[in-house]
C-alpha cells in the first residue's frame, strides 16, 4: 500500500492558514528573547528562505531562517544580523529536537555563509516513509494529513526587501509550523494510512 496525493487533488483543497505569533527578527538585540523562547518548546519546525534568482550564473545567500513552535515562530532575516552565537548554539544542540523538510539542501546553502554543525534535526521525508506515504514535498504532506493546502505564492518574492510583507511573513511562518505539526501529528498515531483516502489504488494490470 503506498499513499499520494496528486496536483490536481492538493490544488482542490482550502488553502491552510498560520495560526500563531510572528515575529521578525531583524535587530540583534532581539536574538536572545527569541532564542529563549524557542528553547522552551518541545519541538521546533525550521525552513529557510532565499530570494530567487532569475538570471543564469547569479545566485543570493540564503535571507531568512524560520524557526516555529506550535503556536510561535521567529524569522531570522540572516541578511540583515548574520547569524548571531545564540542561533548558531541552538542549531548545534542535539539536545533540542528540530524538524524540517529537505533540510540538507538548506544546511548546503547556509554552509555557503555560515560555519555550523546542525544537530538535533529529524527529516520528515524520511519519517514520513514508515506511513506508507512516498510523496515527498511538504505541501503533499500536508495536504495528505490535513486536507488543506500550503500557498506557495511567496515562495519567488524578494525575501531580501527591505521590510518583509504581512503575506511572505505568513508563508515563511506556516512552512516552519507546518513541520511541527506534520512531525506530531504522525509520532502521535493519528494518522490511520489504511483510512486514507489517498491510496494509490493498483491498475488493472497489477490487480
Amino acid at each position: 500500500m503506498e499513499i499520494s496525493i496528486s496536483k490536481q487533488q492538493l490544488a482542490s483543497l482550502p488553502a491552510a492558514q498560520f495560526q500563531g505569533t510572528i515575529k521578525v527578527v531583524d535587530d540583534p538585540g532581539m536574538v536572545d528573547y527569541a532564542i529563549e523562547r524557542l528553547r522552551k518548546s518541545d519541538l521546533i519546525g525550521f525552513d529557510t528562505e532565499t530570494r530567487p534568482s532569475f538570471k543564469k550564473g547569479q545566485s543570493y545567500k540564503v535571507a531568512l531562517l524560520q524557526l516555529s513552535s506550535n503556536d510561535e515562530c521567529f524569522l531570522f532575516r540572516l541578511n540583515k544580523i548574520g547569524m548571531p552565537d545564540p542561533l548558531k548554539q541552538l542549531l548545534e544542540d542535539k539536545t533540542v529536537q528540530k524538524v524540517g523538510l529537505s533540510i540538507h539542501d538548506d544546511f548546503r546553502n547556509l554552509h555557503k555563509s555560515y560555519d555550523f554543525e546542525p544537530q538535533g534535526f529529524i527529516e520528515l521525508q524520511q519519517f514520513a516513509t514508515q506511513w506508507n506515504i512516498i510523496d515527498k514535498s511538504l505541501s503533499k504532506l500536508f495536504g495528505i494529513l490535513f486536507g488543506k493546502r500550503l500557498s506557495k505564492s511567496q515562495r519567488l518574492s524578494n525575501w531580501e526587501a527591505d521590510q518583509l510583507a504581512e503575506a511572505q511573513q505568513h508563508y515563511a511562518a506556516l512552512d516552519a509550523q507546518a513541520c511541527v505539526k506534520i512531525y506530531k501529528y504522525l509520532n502521535a498515531g493519528l494518522f490511520h494510512p489504511e483510512e486514507s483516502e489517498y491510496i494509490i489504488q493498483p491498475t488493472e494490470e497489477e490487480i
